[in-house]
C-alpha cells in the first residue's frame, strides 16, 4: 500500500470552472451516487500545466454495467476491458473503471479500445452481457475468471498500471484535491518524461506507449527519463507488432497536435519511424518537414484541433511530398490504388478523398477562369477540403480569400448561385419538366 501524495484544493490551481461542464455533470451524478468520481490522465496533468486539455477523461468504482444505468446517453466499448463513452453531442466523456494490472493479460484496455469496432459497442438501450457483471453471492470458478479478466482494482492499482507518472495523476471531485501515487507531481515540476514500473516490461506490454512517449515529451518540451530512452533504443523493432490501423491513428494525432514536426523528428532519433515508415527517413528530408511544419503553422490558429483537419488532408502532408501519391488517376483494381506509408495502409476512402483534393488544386488557382464557372466549383463536396489543403499548402492567401468570399456570397444569395450552376449545366434554374397532357380515354359506343 502506497500512501498518494494528496494536494488540496487551496495548494492547487485547478479549477471547477476549467473542466468541461459535461465531463463535471458525469462527476457529479457517479459522486451523488456514492461512487468514486476522478477526472484522471492527461487531462488533470495539462490543467496543472495551464494548457486546455483535449480530453476530459474519468475514472470511477462504478463498474461499466453501472455507469450504464446513470446515463441514457452511455455507450459501451470493448468486450474484455470495458469502457463506458457517455455523450453528448458530438462530444465524447469517456469513462473507465478502475483496474489493475494483470501480469499474463494478452493486451490493455487502452488497445483494446483503439481497435474497437462495430461489433465491440452496446449502445443506450441494450443490456451489457452477463461477463461484465460482477457476481453476487456464491462465486463460481468462470466468475473468477471473468473477475480476474475485466481486472477491476482501486485506484491506486489504477494509478500503477498506467504508462507514464504525469498521466496518472486524479482529481477528486468529491474534495477537489489532487491525488498522486506515482510522482507524478514532482515529474511536472522537473518536465520529465518516466515511465511507472519497468520501461522494458511495459513497453513489450503495448509497444505504443514508446511512440507515447516521444510524442508526449514534444508537444509538452519534456525531457525523456534515460531509462526510457534505452528501452526504446532496445525494443524501437517491437513497435511493428503493433495494429497498423492502430498506428495510423497515432500518427493523425500527432499532426493535429500541432508540434508535428518536432514529434517526428524526435521519432526519427529514436529510430521508431524508421520502423514504423521508412519513407519518412530516406531521401531528402526538407519537402517533408516543410509539409508537417505548414500544418503545426495552420494548427497553431486554432485553440483546439479544427475540424477542417480530416484524415484525407493529413494523410496527404506527408503522402505528397515522399511522392507516394499526385494528381494522376487510379486504376479500378483496387489492388492498384491500395497507397502506404511503410507498415500504415491508408484508407481507400481517404486515399480517393485526397485525389479528389489535389485534382481540384488546378481550377482553385486559375482565377481567370469566368465568374460562372468559378461559381460552378461551389457545390463540389470537396471544396471545403480542398480550400484547406490550398490554405495549408498553397502559400496563396489572396486565392483562398477569393474563394471563401465567392462562398460566403453564394450562402447569402442561395439562389443566385442555383441560377449559376444550372446555367453552366445547359438548362435554365428552375424550369420544370412539362408533363405530357393525357388524351381522354374512348369509351366504347361513343
Amino acid at each position: 500500500m502506497v500512501e498518494p501524495t494528496i494536494v488540496p484544493r487551496a495548494e492547487h490551481t485547478i479549477s471547477r470552472h476549467d473542466i468541461d461542464p459535461d465531463a463535471l455533470k458525469v462527476l457529479y451524478r457517479l459522486h451523488e451516487h456514492n461512487f468514486v468520481a476522478y477526472l484522471v490522465g492527461g487531462s488533470v496533468r495539462d490543467l496543472l500545466l495551464g494548457r486546455l486539455p483535449k480530453d476530459f477523461d474519468i475514472g470511477t468504482s462504478a463498474h461499466p454495467h453501472q455507469v450504464k444505468k446513470l446515463f441514457r446517453n452511455c455507450w459501451i466499448i470493448g468486450r474484455r476491458f470495458r469502457l463506458a463513452h457517455v455523450k453528448f453531442g458530438t462530444k465524447t466523456i469517456e469513462v473507465a473503471t478502475f483496474r489493475r494490472q494483470v501480469d499474463a493479460s494478452p493486451g490493455t484496455p487502452e488497445m483494446e479500445a483503439a481497435m474497437a469496432g462495430p461489433a465491440d459497442v452496446i449502445p443506450p438501450g441494450e443490456p451489457v452481457p452477463p461477463d461484465a457483471v460482477p457476481s453476487r453471492g456464491r462465486r463460481r470458478t468462470d466468475d473468477l475468471i471473468i473477475q480476474r479478466d475485466n481486472s477491476y482494482g482501486t485506484p491506486e492499482e489504477d494509478a500503477f498500471r498506467r504508462d507514464f507518472t504525469v498521466n496518472a495523476l486524479f482529481y477528486d471531485i468529491g474534495t477537489f484535491a489532487i491525488i498522486d501515487y506515482v510522482g507524478g507531481l514532482q515529474d511536472l515540476d522537473r518536465r520529465l518524461i518516466r515511465c511507472i514500473g519497468d520501461p522494458d516490461v511495459r513497453f513489450l506490454e503495448d509497444p505504443v506507449r514508446m511512440l507515447r512517449a516521444v510524442v508526449l515529451a514534444a508537444r509538452l518540451q519534456f525531457t525523456i527519463d534515460e531509462p526510457v530512452l534505452d528501452a526504446i533504443s532496445t525494443h524501437a523493432h517491437e513497435i511493428a507488432l503493433s495494429a497498423p490501423a492502430r498506428l495510423i491513428e497515432e500518427f493523425y494525432k500527432i499532426l493535429r497536435s500541432g508540434h508535428g514536426e518536432e514529434a517526428f523528428r524526435q521519432l526519427r532519433a529514436t529510430g521508431l519511424l524508421r520502423e514504423m515508415a521508412p519513407e519518412m527517413t530516406a531521401g531528402p528530408a526538407e519537402p517533408l518537414w516543410r509539409s508537417i511544419a505548414a500544418g503545426d503553422r495552420y494548427r497553431a490558429r486554432f485553440e483546439g484541433a479544427p475540424d477542417s483537419l480530416t484524415s484525407a488532408i493529413l494523410a496527404g502532408t506527408l503522402l505528397v511530398p515522399l511522392g507516394l501519391i499526385g494528381r494522376r488517376r487510379y486504376s479500378a483494381d483496387a489492388l492498384e490504388r491500395r497507397v502506404e506509408l511503410g507498415m500504415l495502409p491508408i484508407s481507400r476512402r481517404d486515399v480517393e478523398r485526397l485525389q479528389q483534393i489535389l485534382s481540384l488544386q488546378p481550377r482553385l488557382m486559375d482565377l481567370r477562369a469566368g465568374p460562372r464557372s468559378q461559381r460552378g466549383l461551389l457545390h463540389r463536396a470537396v471544396l471545403d477540403e480542398a480550400l484547406t489543403w490550398l490554405e495549408i499548402h498553397g502559400d496563396q492567401p489572396d486565392i483562398v480569400a477569393h474563394w471563401r468570399t465567392l462562398q460566403a456570397e453564394a450562402a447569402a444569395n442561395p439562389q443566385h448561385h442555383d441560377h449559376d450552376v444550372a446555367a453552366d449545366s445547359g438548362g435554365p434554374p428552375s424550369l420544370r419538366r412539362r408533363r405530357r397532357r393525357r388524351r381522354p380515354r374512348r369509351v366504347p359506343g361513343h
